[in-house]
């Protein structure tokens, strides 16, 4: 599988920027998707994760981006997307988007270990 992630840019805080992971070599349907960030000298952190189809679109997303960031998914050309709007500077991050690797539901997605397959990341700068 081979998940490429592009979009990502400078913009001024409290813009908005539209991440995309295409995906090539699985169905992106059959899986729970989600995307990570990372700062620098930080760990990779949990941002959000989609349902896998046929389980009413559920989705789960980490505290600090509740409300700004929208996660969703267009099976038909097999790519994952991530809505980020009122960019903080802290948003400021690379952004990974993976598979998930393990049942249907987002909701038991929030850690690496939940994932098996990772995109190469977008690097994403938000200037306050």
């Amino acid at each position: 599988v081979q998940l490429q992630a592009s979009g990502g840019g400078l913009v001024q805080a409290g813009g908005s920027q539209r991440l995309s992971c295409a995906v090539s070599g699985r169905t992106l349907s059959n899986y729970v998707m989600g995307w990570f960030r990372q700062a620098p000298a930080k760990e990779r952190e949990f941002v959000a994760a989609i349902s896998r189809i046929g389980f009413g679109g559920s989705t789960n997303y980490v505290d600090s981006v509740k409300g700004r960031f929208t996660i969703s998914r267009d099976n038909a050309k097999n790519t994952v997307y991530l809505q980020m709007n009122s960019l903080k500077p802290e948003d400021t991050a690379v952004y990974y988007c993976a598979v998930g690797a393990k049942g249907p539901l987002a909701t038991y997605y929030n850690s690496v270990a939940d994932f098996g397959s990772w995109g190469q990341g977008t690097q994403v700068t938000v200037s306050s």
